[in-house]
């Protein structure tokens, strides 16, 4: 290892690149939702754009959840630098290539392209966030990155709509700025060779800690369902309670996401507590606010339940990242990132197939599946009683 990695050190250029890096796979997510209408009308002639359509809108993601632990391999085996660098590029190339592509067919394709780039930025970026701070400034960066991405969703929807006014093609050219960020990544971060302070934890063998990560995958998966639960299914439920104007659902939408903010801001706070215990508060406030939403008479009490279940959820992430790299050493980080990036986003995927699968496709169902939903996740808070084996791993990097 050469003196140069030995000295030098992460500081807030690295931190900001790394958290604004974090923030673009949530641009695919978001950017087409507003203009999905147009997209539809625009390709109407075209066999089967009913589902091509709103595939193009959530391909990226099942896409991150099926190759992001071979980008984690990538990582580990290749570099994380080069791995990030050329997923900014194919990020950018794909992205923009719907401005000039006549074919739907074409443009899926494209937007698995995206998958492709976002699976390796996410990793990328997590791995070197783990590689470059430890203790409290990685815990904080996490906490950090869990913000990050929910004010990222609500800025990126709000200029994808205003953009698409101009047409559907338009919001597209956000994805240049995966260009903007290549040369600036390039010059200010650099390849890791090595943990530069002792270990939390040293392995008995290089085999990767599959048992004892298995739970948390588990968990993690788990909360990216939960995380898609209200930005999905609460204008729907509004619409039961025979509220429709966009500017309240907007503002149930934001008391969510106010209160993922303040959860995520709050993990800091329970720094002290073993990980296990701040899962369970997790789920339990996750649940409750679901309870609640189940059974809210009024719009006023959706906006209490909105904000209860986000706290829940703004606890959950930075806890499992965090838990998740204290479990491993610096060759295996990559693995570790690219798995829970996988966990995250395949819950995501699938949280409105299992709201779907509850309801049959009945809106007046919804409360019952929110029910359900929530009763789960009050479940899950019982057993990560279980997982207090681990608490000795966890404090140790606290």
């Amino acid at each position: 290892m050469s003196v140069e990695h030995v000295a030098r050190q992460a500081g807030l250029p690295q931190s900001l690149l790394l958290l604004l890096g974090s923030c673009l796979p949530v641009l695919g997510a978001v950017l087409l939702a507003p203009v999905l209408p147009r997209m539809q009308e625009h390709f109407a002639d075209t066999a089967g754009a009913a589902v091509l359509v709103p595939i193009a809108l959530t391909l990226p993601a099942l896409v991150i959840a099926l190759v992001a632990p071979f980008a984690g391999m990538i990582a580990d085996r290749l570099g994380r630098k080069p791995l990030l660098l050329g997923a900014m590029l194919l990020y950018s190339l794909c992205g923009l290539l719907p401005l000039w592509l006549d074919s739907l067919h074409a443009i899926v394709i494209s937007r698995a392209g995206i998958g492709l780039a976002e699976a390796a930025i996410m990793t990328g970026c997590t791995t070197l966030m783990g590689d470059y701070y430890n203790g409290a400034r990685r815990e904080r960066l996490f906490a950090l990155q869990m913000v990050a991405t929910s004010l990222s969703a609500a800025v990126f929807m709000a200029v994808g709509g205003l953009l698409g006014e101009n047409g559907w093609r338009t919001p597209f050219v956000l994805y240049a700025v995966g260009l903007l960020f290549l040369p600036l990544m390039a010059k200010l971060l650099w390849e890791p060779h090595g943990d530069s302070a002792p270990r939390a934890v040293t392995p008995e063998s290089n085999a990767f800690p599959w048992r004892g990560l298995a739970p948390l995958y588990l968990l993690t998966v788990l909360a990216g369902v939960s995380l898609f639960v209200v930005p999905v299914q609460a204008g729907y439920l509004l619409n039961l309670l025979h509220v429709d104007a966009p500017q309240q659902i907007g503002m149930t939408m934001g008391a969510n996401q106010l209160g993922v903010l303040a959860g995520a801001l709050g993990f800091r706070l329970l720094s002290g507590m073993p990980a296990h215990r701040q899962m369970i508060v997790a789920f339990v406030l996750a649940g409750l606010g679901g309870l609640l939403m189940a059974l809210a008479g009024s719009h006023a009490l959706v906006v209490i339940a909105v904000l209860i279940n986000g706290l829940g959820i703004g606890l959950m992430l930075p806890t499992l990242i965090t838990w998740i790299m204290a479990q491993v050493d610096f060759p295996q980080r990559g693995r570790a990132a690219g798995g829970f990036t996988a966990a995250i986003f395949a819950g995501e995927f699938v949280s409105p197939l299992v709201v779907l699968a509850i309801t049959g496709g009945a809106n007046e169902q919804l409360p019952t599946a929110l029910l359900g939903v929530a009763l789960l996740q009050l479940l899950v808070a019982l057993l990560c009683l279980g997982l207090r084996a681990m608490r000795g791993v966890v404090q140790a990097v606290h």
